[in-house]
């Protein structure tokens, strides 16, 4: 295999984003990436956030004891989705998301549109 050409392992099937073996990012691009896969498990939990905090409403401390079989139910649906393949989702999702900025951003440049927001735009 060439140098600088991804292992068959890094590239996700059906697209050319590297998601095992991603660009560096910075770190304020890994917090994006972060908030996008939180959203993605709060999603798939939602039910079971949503039990866990139907039953806490108006309590204290007594939550712990009360919503017991909720929080639980509400963990292992967060730990059983929380995985890479997410993260790799995640990642994938922000990277796409990127280049549609930046093909909407390119497109208002050639059409001679001004582009806030972006790197190099025409004021």
């Amino acid at each position: 295999m060439q140098a600088g050409t991804p292992s068959p392992a890094a590239v996700s099937p059906g697209t050319s984003i590297l998601t095992k073996n991603p660009l560096p990012l910075s770190a304020y691009q890994e917090g994006q990436v972060r908030d996008i896969y939180y959203a993605r498990v709060r999603g798939i939990c939602g039910a079971e956030i949503k039990q866990f905090a139907e039953c806490a409403r108006n309590r204290t401390v007594s939550a712990t004891w009360a919503c017991r079989a909720e929080r639980r139910s509400m963990n292992t649906c967060m730990v059983l989705n929380a995985t890479p393949e997410q993260q790799d989702a995640a990642r994938q999702q922000w990277f796409q998301q990127k280049m549609e900025k930046r093909r909407k951003d390119q497109a208002a440049e050639d059409a001679g549109q001004k582009v806030v927001g972006s790197k190099g735009a025409k004021k």
